[in-house]
């Protein structure tokens, strides 16, 4: 017999909040310390659900901080969407990425934390940032904006670069580094490398960030 749609409607909305609540307990874990070894009835229990409902949604372990650290590099991306709209110059999308990048590392530190804490975000993910970067390389390479001679080592640098100072943040509050200031010399370095000419990529990276930028 099937089920009403009512029913069935409930039925999703609480499954969907079930995994949401695990998923949430796990970004907690991975913020906080960044170990995966705690027990499945561990991470139940922390998420307030019931243990035989981990399996209703993942696997194992592994899947379910997958799940956080993909909804968090989604997260972070939109972030960086949202300050860049209306901006259609690759050149000036990626350095804009990368300086709004300092500003989210404030308001967001958990999705800073968990990134470094979970192997610098997987710079390859299908999430987050790394295939937007490549959409703006690709579309720069194609417009000549772009210079690349091995583009998979130039989105390998360009992801690993940026996730880098991320961390360095992180790890090393006491630095005393402007973060605005670091972003935008990371950003000018990252053009450069791509082939914009040296004082072009200075001022991309010093141009005012789209209105309601973060």
């Amino acid at each position: 017999m099937l089920m009403p749609a009512s029913y069935r409607s409930r039925f999703e909305r609480r499954r969907a909040a079930t995994r949401q609540a695990l998923v949430r307990a796990a970004r907690k874990m991975l913020a906080e310390s960044g170990d995966t070894s705690t027990s499945i009835r561990a991470i139940a229990e922390r998420a307030d659900v019931g243990f035989g409902s981990f399996y209703n949604h993942f696997t194992c372990k592994l899947d379910l901080f997958e799940a956080a650290v993909d909804e968090t590099l989604e997260e972070y991306a939109q972030a960086i969407d949202e300050g860049l709209r209306g901006l259609d110059d690759p050149a000036e999308r990626l350095a804009g990425a990368v300086r709004l990048s300092a500003r989210v590392a404030e308001s967001h530190p958990e999705i800073m934390r968990i990134l470094c804490h979970s192997a610098l975000g997987r710079t390859y993910s299908c999430h987050g940032l790394a295939p937007r970067a490549k959409r703006d390389m690709e579309q720069g390479m194609a417009s000549g904006r772009f210079t690349v001679i091995d583009p998979v080592i130039a989105l390998m640098a360009l992801n690993g670069s940026m996730l880098a100072l991320l961390e360095l943040w992180v790890s090393r509050p006491e630095t005393e580094t402007d973060k605005d200031q670091a972003a935008g010399t990371l950003a000018a370095m990252l053009l450069h490398m791509l082939g914009v000419p040296p004082d072009e990529a200075r001022d991309l990276t010093r141009r005012p960030l789209p209105a309601g930028a973060p």
